[in-house]
């Protein structure tokens, strides 16, 4: 078939890999002058299985309300005139349940471990340079009883097969001697040996490059301004340049995808969770992170890709805002200063903030919705790089009309 893919992040480029590798013709539409411009361009790069937990659960509430008083908060909420914002807040709130975090996080660990063992494949079939560190991913805590409940709280992923060591201060810092001058702040942390790092918009980038390299198009500052149907079909994607016509479509437009869905009557339950990131060159630092971390106290992800650092945090419900000024980034470049003073230039740091493709329940949208030939790969939320690649595969399988290798049960129709 030929099939155009809507979305060049790194959800849309895997797909349109996934479809290429079946043997479709594949054409993908992107509004930026390059791949991977917007929200996979600076999150935290980590392929973590190990963070599966979902945000939708019983302390997001409380967070949400003390983050009206206080600033520091992980989760932020932000008073808006966009009714949608409310709107979507109830849903996410209606899924703040014990029971329901359960269930989603485990649906969640489910593909986040199917599509790291893809991504695998992927790497091995194209021998794709990204930055690429497979020594895990350190969640440490700053208080003994902070750990005992972190330790207890990944019970629920250790039962569903993630793989996890108990460490204590020092052999953290034996994992990662950079972390010496701070050793005495961290009472231990939890280790997850098979979580990787990776830098997701290099991978897409090249990932891109074996697409067309293969006969694919993909057509970068192209705009997409519609969608046309005929019946219970799309019948072509208008754009700023041309009308794009294929047998199949695929909607991967991250946070902007319910505002294209709405076009043509479809209501998607996602919206956009502003994240921040720093981008800092190692320079001549001598004592950088060897692996990435994660502060849980002060919810602060750290990465190392090569001669840069990646440090994010933070989730604010804010809608399409994506400015930011220097004060937004003070307590974060604070923290990875405090673990890794020796770490990186951070006088060189480049700020950035960008949208998560947030729904409510932290799950996907897959397959068909309500039109036969479109096809949703969409919503990933705050691990997107982590899960994309087991939704390309289940995005190809679903049009093939094939059974996907994981259990679809709760991951299928959820919206």
């Amino acid at each position: 078939m030929r099939i155009v893919v809507l979305g060049g992040g790194v959800v849309g480029v895997t797909t349109a890999y996934q479809l290429q590798r079946d043997g479709h013709d594949v054409a993908l539409i992107e509004r930026n002058a390059q791949v991977a411009a917007e929200t996979s361009w600076g999150n935290a790069g980590m392929i973590a299985p190990g963070h599966s937990f979902v945000w939708s659960s019983p302390k997001a509430p409380i967070t949400l309300l003390k983050s009206l008083v206080l600033k520091d908060q992980a989760l932020r909420f932000k008073f808006s005139a966009d009714p949608r914002l409310y709107t979507w807040s109830w849903l996410f709130l209606m899924e703040c349940t014990a029971a329901k975090a359960r269930r989603n996080t485990l649906l969640k660990h489910r593909l986040a471990a199917y599509s790291q063992a893809v991504l695998r494949e992927v790497v091995a079939d194209e021998q794709i340079d990204y930055d690429r560190n497979d020594r895990g991913i350190v969640y440490f805590h700053r208080s003994q009883q902070a750990l005992d409940n972190g330790v207890e709280h990944m019970k629920l992923l250790q039962s569903d097969g993630q793989e996890i060591e108990v460490l204590d201060r020092d052999a953290i810092v034996a994992l990662d001697p950079s972390l010496a001058s701070a050793k005495d702040k961290i009472a231990g942390g939890i280790y997850c040996p098979t979580d990787e790092t990776g830098d997701p918009a290099k991978f897409t980038k090249a990932l891109a490059a074996k697409i067309i390299a293969r006969g694919g198009a993909i057509h970068t500052g192209t705009k997409i301004t519609g969608i046309e149907t005929t019946g219970d079909a799309v019948a072509q994607v208008l754009t700023d340049k041309e009308p794009f016509k294929g047998d199949a479509y695929v909607l991967a437009l991250g946070s902007h995808s319910p505002v294209l869905a709405r076009k043509i009557g479809i209501r998607l339950p996602i919206y956009p969770i502003k994240g921040y990131s720093l981008t800092i060159p190692i320079g001549n630092r001598p004592l950088p992170p060897t692996i990435a971390s994660v502060d849980e106290h002060n919810l602060v992800a750290i990465s190392r890709f090569g001669d840069r650092i990646r440090v994010t945090a933070t989730a604010e419900f804010a809608g399409y805002d994506t400015s930011h000024k220097p004060a937004d980034f003070a307590f974060m470049k604070g923290v990875a200063e405090d673990l890794y003073p020796e770490g990186a230039d951070y006088h060189r740091a480049e700020m950035w903030a960008g949208l998560r493709p947030m729904t409510p329940n932290n799950l996907p949208a897959f397959g068909r919705q309500r039109l036969r030939n479109l096809f949703l790969n969409t919503g990933h939320g705050h691990i997107g790089w982590t899960m994309s690649h087991g939704s390309a595969r289940i995005t190809a399988d679903l049009i093939a009309d094939r059974a996907p290798a994981i259990p679809m049960d709760g991951l299928l129709n959820r919206l």
